[in-house]
């Protein structure tokens, strides 16, 4: 059965390769480059007017895995002919293992800001060009839509993860998906909606994405907000506080942004919101002790990663109605298996906690992602050209 599953996954993305390269021939000695998990299909417009004598452009719309030793070969396989392979954020890891496998790979474009499943060590070694996206936009052309780019992050502005964030808090405070599905079968209400003012908010992980979270809170809602990672102090989270705006406490001289351990976080936390970097020390962060902490009315919210959850633990409270209600918009494995309990599994009723799962939306943004792939599409021509790269990491 796993055996067909993967050659179904393989074909099916192949195809897609197909549809898209139909009426580009390869000629000999033109380059070869591959477009990876390119779900939603924005990348085309970026590279049509790059003619095929020039690159012979492959994209494969659906993913491709490689969880087992025969979807690993699968993929060798498949990639093996390129000399250039675009990826989408994490979507197609690239540990040591994949890379000494392409010999013929020389430009490795990716996007986003985070690298920890690219072993860039080894691209330096074997000689691989490694660039990044940030998201700016391409450098010799405006906007296409002549609107401005976002405003800074680390300004206040807006990202879409903490957009996105914000979209499962109220989704599942106000209960949209839940009354959405009961309006849609004939019912009305499902449950009393949770208010936010006054409420305390729990953010793990103070970096440049949860205090925009955080701030969010504390200025569209009134909440208090409490937080924690490892190195994290009282004078940096005033600081974070500062950084955005905020004052540093209130008029009763309550801290905005109050720094705390992680035991008292998920204690008194109602609402819980992960924006912390994985690694090996923070898989399963949250845990079975975590959780037991939390109040049965609260919320637990991952746009982050899905391993920082320790999932055995998160479906045994889920079952048990442990806490009122869960969003996850990240999973320990992309795209969800079509069998995954949070799939097939009645949420909200008998007991059971209310679910609420978005597939790895935070940052598909349509700005945002054309924006990578335009930054992406130049860095193709720079390379064609024999010019520098442009935002290089290797």
């Amino acid at each position: 059965m796993a055996s067909k599953l993967a050659q179904n996954t393989i074909s099916r993305a192949v195809s897609h390769a197909r549809q898209f390269n139909t009426g580009r021939t390869s000629a000999p000695n033109v380059p070869s480059m591959v477009i990876l998990d390119d779900y939603l299909s924005v990348a085309n417009p970026h590279f049509a007017h790059i003619a095929p004598g020039d690159v012979n452009i492959d994209i494969f719309r659906s993913h491709v895995p490689q969880n087992t030793n025969e979807e690993q070969k699968a993929l060798i396989e498949k990639l093996q002919p390129y000399s250039i392979i675009s990826a989408m954020r994490e979507r197609t890891p690239f540990p040591s293992e994949l890379l000494r496998s392409l010999p013929n790979l020389k430009l490795l474009l990716c996007t986003g800001t985070q690298f920890e499943t690219f072993d860039l060590k080894v691209a330096k070694e074997l000689g691989i060009t490694v660039a990044a996206a940030p998201g700016k936009g391409r450098t010799d052309k405006p906007e296409a839509t002549g609107q401005p780019l976002p405003a800074d992050i680390r300004k206040g502005g807006g990202h879409p993860t903490t957009q996105h964030t914000w979209a499962l808090i109220l989704a599942l405070a106000r209960n949209v998906a839940f009354d959405d599905a009961i309006v849609k079968s004939g019912g009305w209400q499902s449950d009393l909606a949770t208010g936010l003012p006054g409420k305390t908010l729990g953010i793990i992980g103070m970096g440049r994405l949860g205090a925009a979270v955080a701030r969010i809170g504390v200025l569209a809602f009134g909440m208090k907000v409490v937080c924690w990672s490892t190195n994290l102090d009282q004078d940096k989270a005033d600081q974070a506080a500062a950084n955005l705006g905020l004052p540093t406490e209130d008029e009763f001289g309550e801290k905005t942004f109050k720094a705390v351990n992680k035991e008292e976080l998920f204690q008194n936390a109602d609402v819980v919101s992960l924006h912390y970097v994985l690694s090996e020390r923070s898989k399963g962060l949250v845990d079975t002790k975590m959780l037991n902490l939390m109040k049965p009315s609260a919320l637990l919210v991952n746009t982050s990663r899905g391993a920082l959850i320790d999932q055995i633990a998160l479906l045994n409270a889920a079952r048990q109605g442990q806490i009122r209600g869960i969003a996850l918009d990240v999973f320990e494995q992309e795209p969800l298996p079509e069998k995954n309990p949070w799939r097939v599994e009645q949420w909200g009723v008998a007991g059971r906690s209310k679910v609420l799962t978005t597939p790895h939306m935070g940052y598909v943004d349509e700005g945002l992602m054309n924006r990578w792939y335009a930054e992406t599409a130049e860095n193709l021509e720079r390379w064609l050209a024999g010019k520098d790269i442009l935002h290089r990491l290797v």
